[in-house]
């Protein structure tokens, strides 16, 4: 199996390969949007120090079960695309017995830190984010329907409510807006990257949606989804959670990404910049809500 270049990729040490399971990039982001939440809930009273360790630790557990049950149900489609086909299941690094047990390892150790540490809800909803992107999104909605990300992206939207519910053990107004904030940035984060590897996508049958409706009609929607966003991401201001310095980044951020995304309905070259900003965006929109939180 051969990169771009034409050569065998290298070898990776077995440890890297499990750590591969994890998608530690993905991992990286929400654990973010965890910290956030978790710095952002109202703190009836001082937490002690070791909860902002082990309640992220503890996601970030079950997150990792997540990605690797996820590796595991699309071992057989990854074989099929170029992106994925390097993974440690298509190359056979590993089997589909050490994927389960490492992924049930995982996702048991985390649930009963948060059990132990934080509080009944918090590791329902982290358990219940896990079911969702490994089975409910993975099994079913991603080979069902070209809208699988819209359904699906609750699961990944939950890291920052579930930062604020292991502080408070309360999914208040302030949490679900933030849920509400990465549910409209799913998509057009996602069909961005969907339209640059809608071939890869279509050789292996999943039915996303620039393989069923085309590459200018997810560009309308990639386009559609981003002034929602903005719309959306005023409501912290709106609502007096945050105040001028928030507001002002936010606006900024969302005409950036809006602007980019109108351009890519003319130009499917500007794709992978759509979904690389979409990244950007969302460190810059929770930095903002963090500094307008405490220095504002």
């Amino acid at each position: 199996m051969r990169g771009r270049s034409g050569a065998m990729p290298a070898r990776r040490a077995l440890w890297r390969e499990y750590l591969v399971l994890t998608k530690p990039r993905v991992v990286a982001l929400m654990l973010f949007t965890v910290l956030v939440g978790m710095l952002l809930a109202p703190q009836a009273r001082p937490q002690p120090w070791w909860l902002w360790l082990v309640a992220p630790l503890g996601i970030a557990l079950v997150a990792g079960a997540a990605a690797a049950l996820n590796h595991l149900v699309d071992r057989h489609i990854d074989a099929l695309m170029a992106r994925t086909r390097v993974r440690p299941l298509p190359r056979g690094r590993l089997g589909a017995t050490q994927v389960a047990l490492f992924a049930a390892l995982l996702g048991a150790a985390g649930l009963a830190l948060l059990l132990l540490t934080t509080n009944r809800l918090c590791a329902l909803l982290t358990l219940a984010s896990l079911v969702g992107y490994a089975v409910i999104y993975s099994l079913y909605l991603k080979h069902a329907t070209p809208q699988n990300i819209v359904i699906g992206g609750a699961a990944g939207a939950a890291p920052p409510l579930l930062g604020w519910v292991a502080v408070t053990g309360s999914a208040d107004p302030g949490a679900l807006l933030l849920f509400l904030i990465i549910f409209i940035w799913t998509p057009p984060h996602f069909w961005a990257l969907a339209i640059h590897r809608r071939e890869d996508y279509a050789r292996a049958a999943v039915p996303m949606l620039p393989v069923i409706h085309g590459v200018p009609y997810t560009a309308r929607r990639v386009f559609a989804y981003t002034l929602a966003l903005l719309a959306v991401s005023l409501l912290p201001a709106a609502i007096g959670m945050s105040g001028a310095l928030y507001l002002a980044g936010a606006l900024a951020l969302g005409a950036r990404f809006a602007q980019l995304a109108w351009r890519l309905r003319r130009d499917e070259a500007l794709a992978m910049p759509t979904f690389r900003y979409s990244i950007v965006y969302l460190f810059g929109l929770f930095g903002f809500l963090l500094a307008d939180h405490y220095l504002g």
